[in-house]
């Protein structure tokens, strides 16, 4: 692909998914300054990749790969110093005692709880959701991450019975 196709594949996919990377990045960081530094970084790596984009896939599998692939390897470069460590989706724990952000909020922070969840997440896991959550298919997730449809479907069953759980426990319903 000349620069010309690559800038104009660029400019479609910012402009088709421009919106979804910057929420993709809020669920890989939650720093601002560093959130704008990924943003950043993954729209540079995604323009470097179109000159190797064939077509042989559809934009948005190769959209979602480039982003979660540079999102992956930003969050391994920048570990937060007070997190506390990544968990698998069958580790973690909802309904514990601590108090979530959707205990004193209204239900229009949802997503507040929904984030805190992922950001606890192991890669893997947080790239399955934040796909699923941006409403990308099964199948798509399964191209992007490399994992089977069968693996995708169970990781985003677990999540969705975890969240009906704690909506429950909250008094919410789900």
């Amino acid at each position: 692909m000349d620069e010309a196709e690559q800038d104009r594949a660029f400019a479609e996919a910012i402009d088709r998914f421009g919106p979804a990377l910057a929420r993709m990045a809020r669920g890989y960081e939650a720093d601002p300054d560093l959130r704008r530094d990924l943003e950043q970084d993954v729209q540079v790596a995604l323009w470097q990749s179109f000159a190797h984009f064939d077509g042989r896939c559809a934009l948005s599998t190769w959209v979602w790969r480039v982003a979660h692939n540079r999102a992956t390897s930003h969050m391994l470069a920048h570990r937060r110093r007070n997190a506390p460590g990544w968990a698998s989706l069958e580790d973690i724990e909802i309904a514990d005692a601590a108090p979530s952000p959707f205990d004193a909020a209204e239900s229009g922070q949802a997503m507040t709880l929904i984030l805190s969840i992922v950001e606890r997440l192991d890669p893997p896991d947080r790239q399955i959701l934040l796909l699923y959550l941006e409403g990308v298919t099964g199948a798509e997730i399964a191209a992007v991450t490399g994992v089977s449809p069968d693996v995708a479907a169970a990781r985003i069953h677990r999540f969705k019975t975890m969240l009906t759980r704690r909506f429950a426990a909250a008094g919410e319903a789900p």
